[in-house]
């Protein structure tokens, strides 16, 4: 797989994980976040372990000898970001989480940095302020005023909790090279789910009292942020540096006003130049542009 097929990958990725905000923020208010995240991963655990035996047919044996990498990745981006994130989505409104969240791409940057010694040209770098500066645009209504008087709350500081997780989770993910990815979900997933079991078990109870849309919530949230995206983020990974995929996380907020204006919320015209702005981010960042002006120069 190319460079181009991974970016497409992370940008689906986004896009079902956008879904998630807007489900996860329902769903949330029927359940408790322990017990969303245990539903959540269930049914998906068995779908990626079918998955990943098709299309990977993997030496199970030999995936699990790296279970110690397998358990990390379990509590860290199974375990602890969803039960964070979800709980954080209680104690704070959806503007303070998007500010917080748009500080994951350059968190990711800086750790892939020092961890990996991965790095940026200078064009790519100024991809990733043009990205940061469009979310910053959307959440912000583009008025300055409104970011300045946010307010702090538990749920906020939870969020920041949610994407150091994320990002340890990106890098731990980075040291199974030797287990397909696929496989690598489906077994952390299935530890997390072993893990989760003892505490969600006494909660299920109340899944008769469900409303239908929370239950279309759930099977949403663990078909597409769980299965799709979870393969797509770890398959991408294999072939791009883990700072320049943490810019695409940047796609959350664009594709969460789609999903808005889907559902008969407007979306304005600060909104529009925002995402086209994050576009521009990322298409810079991933070196497209980079390619092309250096091509200009060597034809011209």
């Amino acid at each position: 797989m190319n460079q181009r097929k991974a970016w497409v990958l992370l940008i689906f990725c986004n896009l079902f994980w956008s879904g998630n905000y807007v489900f996860g923020k329902y769903v949330v208010g029927e359940m408790s976040p322990l017990l969303l995240t245990y539903l959540r991963w269930v049914p998906a655990t068995l779908l990626l372990m079918i998955i990943a035996q098709k299309m990977e047919k993997p030496s199970w044996k030999t995936a699990v000898k790296s279970w110690r990498v397998l358990l990390g990745m379990a509590v860290t981006g199974i375990i602890a970001y969803n039960m964070i994130l979800y709980t954080a989505l209680t104690y704070t409104s959806s503007t303070n989480a998007a500010v917080v969240s748009a500080l994951n791409p350059a968190l990711l940057v800086v750790v892939s940095a020092v961890l990996l010694r991965e790095k940026l040209t200078r064009i790519q770098s100024v991809g990733i302020f043009v990205s940061f500066i469009g979310v910053m645009v959307i959440i912000t209504g583009g008025s300055l005023a409104h970011l300045i008087n946010l307010q702090i709350n538990q749920g906020d500081v939870m969020m920041l909790g949610a994407i150091t997780v994320w990002t340890i989770y990106s890098i731990v993910g980075k040291r199974l090279a030797q287990v397909p990815p696929i496989t690598a979900t489906a077994l952390s997933a299935l530890m997390a789910v072993g893990l989760l079991t003892p505490f969600a078990l006494p909660q299920l109870v109340a899944l008769h009292q469900l409303p239908p849309l929370a239950i279309l919530g759930i099977v949403y949230i663990f078909l597409f942020p769980s299965v799709g995206s979870f393969i797509f983020w770890n398959v991408a990974l294999r072939e791009i540096d883990a700072g320049k995929a943490g810019i695409f996380l940047n796609l959350i907020p664009v594709f969460t006003a789609g999903i808005n204006l889907l559902l008969g919320v407007p979306v304005t015209l600060v909104q529009i130049t925002g995402g086209l702005l994050v576009f521009l981010g990322v298409y810079t960042t991933t070196g497209m542009l980079e390619k092309k002006f250096i091509g200009h120069r060597m034809t011209s």
